[in-house]
């Protein structure tokens, strides 16, 4: 961490472009890890989304996550139908971010740079599974503390026992593996009092990390169709929330189409229609 925290400190947002309610950042994986660099280096809390289709819809539904949006640093697409929809726009993304991909690229990052990185979430055993995984891939990898809070609703003893031992490790990087938008809320709400340069909820990918989840081919996720890989191994839990993240979809199309379609090009598609949000 930088000794002044006021030097190199990013003064803005990276561009962005309005997407179904969230201003995804216009950054390439590797511009995104540059990114995280420069935070890193300014010293100063700061917390950026990977958000999905998923994470779209509960934005539209839940206020409070509009202004943790609003607050922080830059939001990444981390789902093919957000890129696809900016496409229509006129100022596509470059390309899907996916928390699964930064996970590698930023532990190699920290790797070669030095960073502190901090592990928590998934089920017992699985941050430390994957802390040992990313330093075999990625040899010097200083990982600094590992950690799975129970499934149970937390007490205040947990949560303040969680963020003690945070602050006593001392991480440049903190990753989490908490379901949407639990993960958001908690890093929101615990930012300052964390004192972690960069934090960011990857769910699913220290899964991958430790090799306890397969990720689709890469034919599948290059083609957007890393969503079906994942549902046909588990389908019980995952039917009911794609079949309401496709209407959501389809709802999303079907406005982008409409006759308003042209007036919010119009405007620049600055910002989410407060007549728009789904109930």
């Amino acid at each position: 961490m930088a000794d002044d925290p006021t030097v190199g400190r990013p003064t803005q947002r990276p561009d962005s472009v309005w997407v179904w309610g969230l201003p995804l950042a216009r950054l390439t994986l590797s511009e995104v890890v540059t990114a995280v660099g420069e935070r890193i280096a300014a010293g100063c809390p700061a917390h950026f989304i990977t958000a999905n289709t998923h994470y779209a819809m509960l934005t539209r539904k839940h206020p409070d996550l509009r202004a943790i949006n609003a607050r922080a640093d830059f939001i990444l697409a981390d789902g093919a139908p957000l890129v696809w929809a900016s496409r229509r726009t006129g100022r596509p993304l470059p390309e899907r971010v996916t928390g699964s991909d930064l996970i590698f690229e930023l532990s190699a990052e920290a790797a070669r740079k030095q960073y502190r990185l901090f592990l928590v979430g998934g089920a017992e055993g699985v941050a430390a599974a994957a802390a040992r995984r990313l330093v075999a891939l990625y040899p010097g990898l200083p990982v600094v503390g590992t950690a799975c809070p129970p499934f149970r609703e937390w007490t205040d003893a947990d949560e303040a026992d969680l963020i003690a031992r945070i602050r006593a490790a001392r991480p440049d990087l903190l990753l989490t593996a908490f379901t949407m938008p639990k993960g958001e809320r908690w890093l929101a709400a615990n930012l300052e009092a964390m004192g972690v340069p960069v934090v960011v909820n990857v769910g699913a990918a220290i899964d991958f990390a430790a090799g306890r989840v397969r990720r689709a081919p890469r034919w599948m996720q290059r083609s957007g169709l890393e969503w079906a890989f994942r549902l046909g191994r588990e389908p019980r839990r995952l039917f009911g929330r794609y079949a309401r993240n496709a209407w959501f979809i389809a709802c999303m199309v079907a406005r982008d189409l409409g006759p308003a379609a042209g007036r919010r090009r119009l405007g620049r598609g600055e910002g989410p229609d407060p007549q728009e949000v789904l109930s």
